[in-house]
């Protein structure tokens, strides 16, 4: 609904400052102040103190970062390739049921709850012919399964908005199908694949539910290491590791972001 009074435009944006800080700045803002607290008994901390950010890195924190940034990294370009040829395949079927029955295969993980996922995956791959169980792959395999959906989503989405006068054009010029593909169609949808990269990443980053599953000792998130430290009654250390993981992602989806507006721009 338009606002068209001075007065009924500040008591929305006061409304939305308040829910927006409500709900966005005021968890992560007392996340990061625990994160230099060293005691805090009443409304605000009693005691600061930076050992908390010294001890989120240590070995094992550090451990878990480098951890999840592989998983994430890799999950995500596993995802982006496998949504991208799924997203590609569903735009040139015409099979009505051929359509349905793909949009439910990659939305089926997002339907249930992530734990479905990692237990399905451990119960699959816990004896032969393909034991996984216990192995870095099953981690990534869980992430990518996660993420996946999500990529899929975004590139269906923006590959039907694509104007199919691009394709006609290189195709009354003499373009074969795949130059068309990576010469026309591709470069479009950059600032989608940047997009769902972004995502799919970030998601991966912050995924516990699927992980917890299939996890082994020498593969552990941060996450992971978060959920350990805070059930040992570490929670200041925790929002520490929190911290550090929130600034390194926010970092990595920044220059994500760089690609993107200047893909926007070609």
């Amino acid at each position: 609904m338009l606002l068209y009074t001075r007065r009924a435009q500040r008591i929305a944006w006061a409304v939305f400052a308040f829910f927006f800080g409500l709900l966005f700045v005021l968890p992560f803002g007392v996340l990061v102040l625990a994160a230099f607290t060293r005691q805090w008994n009443g409304a605000f901390p009693s005691s600061y103190t930076f050992s908390n950010v010294t001890a989120a890195f240590h070995k094992d924190p550090l451990d878990g970062l480098e951890t999840s940034l592989i998983t994430a990294l890799l999950s995500s370009l596993i995802a982006l390739a496998v949504g991208t040829w799924a997203a590609l395949a569903l735009d040139a079927m015409r099979h009505r049921a051929g359509k349905t029955l793909i949009q439910t295969v990659f939305m089926l993980p997002i339907a249930v709850p992530s734990v479905v996922v990692g237990l399905a995956l451990l119960v699959a791959f816990s004896q032969g012919p393909v034991l996984l169980n216990g192995t870095n792959t099953i981690v990534v395999m869980a992430h990518s399964i996660l993420v996946t959906a999500y990529a899929f989503q975004q590139l269906s989405a923006a590959i039907t908005r694509l104007d199919p006068a691009y394709e006609q054009a290189a195709a009354s010029l003499g373009a074969r199908p795949y130059y068309t593909l990576l010469r026309v169609k591709l470069p479009l949808l950059l600032p989608a694949l940047t997009g769902s990269l972004a995502l799919c990443f970030a998601l991966s980053m912050g995924e516990l539910g699927a992980t917890a599953m299939v996890y082994s000792a020498n593969w552990t998130t941060v996450p992971l290491r978060i959920y350990a430290l805070d059930d040992r009654g570490h929670q200041f250390v925790a929002a520490a590791v929190t911290a550090v993981m929130m600034t390194i992602t926010l970092a990595v989806l920044l220059v994500i972001s760089r690609i993107r507006t200047r893909a926007n721009y070609r």
